[in-house]
């Protein structure tokens, strides 16, 4: 084991010296940089970061169930570090500790074609793993957009999905099975490598998803499909934002076979014109992607048929570089919003999902928002399976309009469980939503989640103050 150490790194709020008396493969650091580093995650304020009292980086199982062990055993908490982007602050310590930072545990283990599945370190990014499976003419299909630079464990923490979900799923469809440390640093296997089991409960379903506070993933089974052989895509544009929301719930609800159909509102393709010049209609447009074996066209065909019947203003669908260029100014959305006006900062971002009858509801619903506080919220999102993003776009420097865009984003979470959705599609509850699970759920599905945290994790070592509200906390 390799420590090291910076004088000035600061008062701790735990005692990590038996760190140093542990025999790992890895390195434990105490620097002001690295716990700086492992203060905040992607969409944390610098003044809400926390640093951790010591970051170890992990190299083996083994390592993980040491360091927990310990940890559990003097009341010092641990909280799961992947790539630091996630988007709820699930990877701030809020009550200081140790940053398990699992990213060097990124080996793509085996690739075994014959079972369509592979077995790799949760600390191996998505589009690494994606990569090398396909030498054998494989893939994931969960991988989310930010598959480039999230890691598999963290993706398995949050249950992450992003523009296939409408044909493949999310993440958790794709995992077969888990080895895990649980809080008192026991290792055990969770799933099978079968592809269907109904043996005993399926613990390997209550990790995923759980993002650190049950047991943290140190090797992951995942399933595999074979790589389509044909991959067309492009976009439609549609005249109003009501005619491209009903086009996508009837080209869903009517059976179109398409693994991409993504929403932008006419706020949102201004932001892409800005951001790229991109030269883009300011209308709302859907972004389609379809993947097949064969008839690809006759399902272009069809979603051609069901967006004229919506009164479709423009529709082209292109493969190879065509197709990347249509679809470029929805990949980049994330970072033209970021650099749109250099006096408001993007907030929150919203992450809400119902179900797909009520997605023009929704989308209705950010307008009359937007309006009623007098604030800039383009939407855009995975429309195919319900999944609305949004920007609630602020001045920092402005008290007024932060508070309006703050009631603003929690009147959008609020909409959405009124239309029997969910506060969060992919993002995960981390810190930023546990207030709303019980407004989600009910009181007894909650009690019954914290029945279970305590159960598994007693001490309240792992990833403290995450997903499962204190009882008696309600949304702010």
């Amino acid at each position: 084991m390799t420590t090291t150490e910076d004088a000035t790194a600061g008062a701790s709020r735990h005692d990590v010296g038996f760190l140093a008396d542990l025999a790992l493969d890895g390195e434990v650091s105490l620097g002001t940089s690295d716990r700086a580093e492992h203060a905040t995650d992607y969409t944390t304020d610098e003044a809400d970061g926390v640093a951790p009292d010591a970051v170890v980086y992990p190299e083996s199982t083994a390592d993980v169930s040491a360091v927990v062990g310990a940890a559990d055993e003097r009341g010092v908490p641990v909280t799961a570090y992947a790539a630091g982007t996630g988007l709820e602050d699930g990877a701030v310590p809020v009550d200081g500790g140790i940053s398990m930072d699992m990213t060097r545990m990124d080996a793509i283990h085996e690739i075994r074609p014959d079972d369509l599945q592979v077995d790799v370190g949760p600390g191996a990014i998505g589009a690494d793993v994606d990569e090398a499976v396909a030498k054998h003419g494989l893939f994931f299909p969960p991988l989310p957009s930010s598959g480039d630079i999230s890691t598999i464990g963290g993706m398995i923490a949050t249950d992450a999905s992003g523009m296939k979900t409408v044909k493949y799923g999310e993440v958790a469809d794709w995992v077969l099975e888990l080895e895990v440390v649980l809080a008192d640093g026991s290792v055990t296997t969770v799933g099978s490598k079968a592809a269907k089991t109904s043996s005993g409960y399926n613990l390997k379903e209550l990790i995923v998803g759980s993002e650190g506070t049950l047991g943290i993933v140190t090797r992951a089974t995942l399933e595999l499909a074979g790589r389509p052989q044909q991959i067309r895509g492009g976009r439609a544009t549609f005249p109003t934002l009501d005619d491209a929301t009903a086009a996508i719930s009837d080209a869903v609800t009517s059976g179109v076979d398409v693994a991409k159909i993504e929403l932008f509102d006419a706020e949102t393709a201004m932001l892409a014109n800005d951001y790229s010049d991109a030269d883009l209609p300011e209308r709302p447009m859907v972004f389609v992607e379809f993947h097949a074996d064969h008839g690809i066209d006759e399902e272009i065909d069809f979603c051609r048929a069901v967006f004229e019947a919506h009164d479709v203003e423009q529709f082209e669908m292109a493969g190879g570089e065509r197709m990347e260029e249509l679809w470029r100014a929805r990949k980049d959305i994330t970072y033209a919003a970021e650099s749109y006006d250099p006096d408001r900062e993007m907030g929150q971002p919203g992450d809400v999902t119902v179900p797909i009858g009520s997605y023009p509801e929704m989308i209705a619903a950010v307008k009359e928002v937007a309006d009623e506080y007098d604030l800039f919220v383009p939407c855009f999102g995975h429309a195919g399976d319900g999944n609305l993003h949004y920007f609630v776009l602020q001045n920092p420097d402005d008290p007024d309009e932060v508070e309006r865009a703050e009631a603003a984003y929690g009147e959008l979470v609020e909409r959405a469980l009124d239309l029997g959705g969910t506060a969060t599609g992919e993002h995960g509850i981390g810190a930023g939503k546990r207030t709303y699970l019980e407004r989600e759920h009910g009181a007894a599905a909650v009690g019954a989640m914290r029945a279970i945290k305590e159960a598994l994790d007693p001490n309240g070592t792992l990833n403290p103050g995450k997903v499962v509200p204190d009882a008696g906390e309600t949304p702010e």
